[in-house]
Parts: structure tokens; C-alpha cells; sequence
């Protein structure tokens, strides 16, 4: 077997190795210059899905939903509906400080109320009282308003010849009359009392401060002041010609605050004015009143 030897297999121009028809030959991109070709890049692409009608047609109707869900909707009253187990029946805690907060504003606003209630209330008690023992006191002790007179008049320091300005002093002797049967009267201090002549103020003084008993007679002298007044060329030949004729006409007016009083209770302060016309004979100090008249208004009850 040693000299056996390995023939060569025959070269043989005409004879050529088969090749299956059925048979696919797999080519590397080497095979076609370094390039694949258009049968291989289509084998290796993956299917291609297309997009049904079905599914376009859900996707304009969600952007149709969402378009119709930016709008904002239209004015109007809605009706909210929320589940039960949502409905708080305490505040949420990011609410409590908030509700806290209005809760003791309601509660002051309700005090202050009630303060206010409380206070007309006692306000409009009281006033009913005070009607209720004003209508008694007029009922039972019907008090009357005092009566006056002026029985003395002296004036002093007039001098009518020059054309200075005057000062007189006046001393008015007052009679007062209380016609009470059980009340008192009580002058208080704060009066005023003032004298005219023709309109023109020529001094003023205070009424004098006194307790009268019921059905009593008093008698008080007020000194009356006027300082530098100037009178005018026709008020002072008045003057004169009344001093002549003997009639010079004054006009006297007293506002004094008078109380009531039965046994130890005295009642509020109320007001009497009283207006008197006097006519003297002359502006000296013994001048002698010729004719008075005065008239005690309505006692004011403040």
C-alpha cells in the first residue's frame, strides 16, 4: 500500500459543479461590491402595520372631547353632586385655622350685639320709669309755676348829657310767690337776669340762690351791671324825653333753675323764664316803679 498513491482528481474543462435550482445562495455584502441590494434590505425590514380606520376615527373623537372640554362653560346655575362620604361635617385641617378665626368673630359680633340689646333695652326701662314718676308727680302733687312782681327799682351812674359811653347799676327788688299748697321750690345757683331798654341790653346780673317753703312770700334784691355802652345819638334823646315825661320803660328778664321738693325728696332741675315790663319815673336811685307786669312761662321740665 505504500506504493499506492493519491491520484489527482481530473481537471476537466466541460464538467462543472450542479447547482439546485430550489437552492437560495446566501451572499455577504462582500459578494455585491461592499453594497447590499434592494431584495436583501427588504427581507431584513419589519412588517409594516397600517393604521386602521377604526382607529383614526377614536383618535379624532378624543381631540373632539378634549376641544369641547377646554371650553369654558357657559353662565349659568349648575347643580354639584358630590358623594357623602366627601361632605365634611368638621373642617378639612388646612381649613381649621380659618375656621377658627371666623368662629370667634361671630362670637364677638354676637356679644357686641347683645351688649347693644342690652344696653336699649335698660336705656328704654329707664325712660319708661322716668315717664311713669313724672306722670305720677304731675297727677298727684300738680305742681304750679311761681309767680313774681317787681316792687323797687334804683338806677345809678346814667349821665345822659355827655356823649361817653355809660356804665349804670341797676337794683331790682324782685317778689316772689310760691302758690303750692305742699310743694317747695328750691332757686338753684347758675340764673341770669337781664334789663332793656327799646332792645338794647344796659347790664346784666345773677338771681339770687333760696329755698321757699310752700305758700311763702319772698323777697330778693338783684344788682344788675352794664360796662361802657355806647349809646346812640336817638336812643339817648329817647332816654331823655322819657325822664321828661316821666315814663322810662324797661324790659327785665330772669331764667333761674328752680326744683320741687315734698317733705325730703326733691325732684330734677327744671327751668322757669319769667318777662316783666316796668315803667319808672325817673333814673335815680330813688326812682319809684309807676306800673310792672310779669308773666311766668311754662316751667320746662330738662
Amino acid at each position: 500500500m505504500a506504493d499506492d498513491k493519491i491520484q489527482p482528481w481530473p481537471r476537466n474543462k466541460n464538467i462543472r459543479p450542479s447547482v439546485d435550482s430550489n437552492d437560495t445562495i446566501q451572499r455577504s455584502p462582500r459578494s455585491s461590491g461592499g453594497f447590499t441590494t434592494d431584495k436583501d434590505i427588504g427581507s431584513r425590514r419589519p412588517p409594516r402595520h397600517h393604521q386602521s380606520v377604526d382607529s383614526v376615527d377614536s383618535t379624532s373623537s378624543l381631540y373632539s372631547i378634549d376641544s369641547r372640554r377646554s371650553k369654558p362653560p357657559p353662565p349659568g346655575t349648575y347643580h354639584v353632586q358630590l358623594p357623602k362620604e366627601q361632605i365634611y361635617r368638621v373642617p378639612p385641617p388646612e381649613n381649621a385655622h380659618r375656621y377658627e378665626y371666623l368662629s370667634r368673630q361671630k362670637h364677638n359680633r354676637s356679644a357686641c350685639r347683645r351688649c347693644c340689646c342690652y344696653s336699649l333695652a335698660t336705656l328704654l326701662v329707664l325712660l319708661l320709669l322716668a315717664g311713669l314718676v313724672v306722670g305720677v308727680f304731675l297727677l298727684v302733687c300738680r305742681p304750679h309755676k311761681p309767680r313774681f312782681s317787681v316792687s323797687g327799682v334804683s338806677v345809678a351812674v346814667v349821665n345822659l348829657a355827655s356823649q361817653s359811653p355809660i356804665s349804670p347799676v341797676f337794683k331790682i327788688k324782685v317778689r316772689c310767690k310760691n302758690v303750692n299748697g305742699k310743694l317747695g321750690l328750691v332757686y338753684e345757683k347758675g340764673s341770669a337776669v337781664e334789663i332793656f331798654h327799646e332792645g338794647i341790653k344796659l347790664g346784666d346780673g345773677e338771681f339770687a340762690a333760696f329755698e321757699q317753703p310752700a305758700e311763702n312770700v319772698t323777697v330778693t334784691v338783684t344788682k344788675l351791671r352794664g360796662s361802657r355802652i355806647q349809646l346812640k345819638s336817638l336812643s339817648r334823646k329817647e332816654l331823655k324825653d322819657s325822664e321828661k315825661t316821666g315814663k322810662v320803660r324797661f324790659d327785665l328778664r330772669v331764667k333761674a333753675p328752680i326744683r320741687f321738693r315734698v317733705g325730703v325728696v326733691t325732684t330734677w332741675t327744671m327751668g322757669v323764664t319769667v318777662d316783666c315790663k316796668i315803667t319808672v319815673n325817673k333814673l335815680t336811685s330813688s326812682a319809684t316803679v309807676i306800673t310792672e307786669d310779669c308773666v311766668t312761662q311754662d316751667i320746662s321740665l330738662l
